[in-house]
């Protein structure tokens, strides 16, 4: 199977499985749990929490998993262990219960993605990441949305279309093809796995500081969005929605475009510029005055994201090991999911004195500083991606 096709049906498996997250978790959870179960909101927020806890933990295990079995054995365990959390979910009373089982839909959901980006080739790799990161947004913003409008004919036909949107993503995952990890089949230890990822992640040192700052950065402001721009910005929740959905069309629109020029062109400049940009655009969203310059600013910052999301995760690349590709981007995962779990508890306690505009602003000055280290880093960590095979041969060497 040529790698774009597989890239593309790999592609579509997330697009489902994201589609079912943002509806279940989201959208139809938060209701069937209140109303129908006559459970509290704080359970809900902790199934919610555990649910993306468990999915960002347990990734390394996963990768690990990745370079020691075929990659179809473990996907299809995902997709089991899944379809189990989701059965627990919907025939459970206990509170307990449900949360263990948002814990499974999050262990079940979590291969998808590092089996995504273990399939990316060196060629086009920007392109092909840019791709993925549509099929991932379309699907967690269409789910949220789409399923607002089904639950309107009841809890029963909302969950049948949750099911078949879930066993279309396990179709579409068993018909690709999938290239194995070179080091399927080689025996090493988890600490000689680990210590190959930290030789080559020491080489760009500020990898890892800018995968917590900026997932932190984020985590701290998305739990507030709405409060924000309710009682800051004077926004309606249907112009949020609109303007979410204008910046969220951006960036989707953009991605492929940004990718395919990083892969031509390479260099630091698209972290740098798509940092600054979106810094500049979210410090100044805390004095916006009109939705016409919320419109703009979100638009701009749909822009900055599109620019530095594919230019980022190609960056990450070169720092992954060929012989561990699995448990290493499993690791850079887990590390990355720690920020987006601590942002949140930050957002929240700057926020506590009452000013939700503090933590955007906050946010705003970190995504500013990452643009700086950048930009004052060496432009040999950004390698041009026809440099990227020299370099790893210069280390095999």
């Amino acid at each position: 199977m040529a790698p774009d096709t597989a890239i593309a049906r790999l592609g579509l498996a997330l697009f489902f499985i994201e589609w079912v997250r943002g509806a279940f978790l989201v959208a139809f959870l938060p209701i069937y749990a209140l109303d129908h179960l006559g459970l509290s909101a704080s359970v809900v927020g902790i199934a919610v929490s555990i649910h993306y806890l468990t999915d960002s933990l347990i990734k390394g295990f996963i990768g690990y998993l990745l370079d020691r079995l075929p990659h179809q054995i473990v996907l299809h365990s995902g997709f089991g262990i899944a379809l189990a959390g989701l059965f627990l979910m919907v025939t459970t009373h206990h509170a307990g219960i449900l949360i263990a089982a948002s814990a499974l839909l999050g262990a079940g959901f979590s291969p998808i993605w590092i089996i995504c980006m273990s399939q990316v080739r060196e060629e086009n790799r920007a392109r092909q990441m840019g791709s993925l990161y549509v099929y991932w947004m379309a699907g967690l913003g269409l789910g949220t949305v789409m399923i607002n409008v089904i639950m309107d004919f009841g809890l029963t036909v909302s969950l049948l279309v949750i099911g078949l949107f879930f066993a279309a993503g396990w179709i579409f995952a068993g018909l690709t093809r999938l290239a194995e990890a070179p080091a399927l089949g080689i025996e090493m230890t988890v600490g000689e796995q680990f210590t190959a990822l930290w030789h080559k992640v020491k080489r760009g040192g500020f990898l890892v500081p800018g995968m917590l700052l900026q997932t932190a950065a984020g985590g701290m402001i998305v739990p507030l969005l709405t409060t924000f721009a309710v009682n800051q910005l004077g926004l309606s929740h249907s112009g949020l929605s609109l303007a979410l959905l204008i910046g969220g069309g951006a960036a989707v629109l953009l991605m492929v475009p940004m990718g395919r020029l990083f892969d031509m062109i390479g260099g630091k400049w698209f972290l740098v510029l798509g940092f600054a940009v979106f810094s500049a655009s979210l410090f100044l969203l805390t004095s916006a005055d009109s939705f016409a310059s919320v419109v703009i600013l979100a638009l701009l910052m749909g822009c900055a994201y599109a620019t530095l999301l594919p230019s980022w995760n190609a960056l990450m690349a070169l720092y992954i090991p060929e012989s561990s590709v699995g448990m290493s981007w499993g690791l850079l995962f887990s590390v990355e999911g720690l920020g987006a779990v601590i942002g949140p508890f930050i957002g929240g306690w700057l926020a506590s004195g009452g000013n939700e505009i503090i933590p955007f602003k906050v946010s705003a000055c970190i995504f500013g500083v990452i643009s700086l280290i950048y930009l004052l880093s060496p432009a040999e960590m950004f390698a041009h991606p026809e440099r990227r095979t020299k370099l790893r041969q210069q280390e095999t060497n």
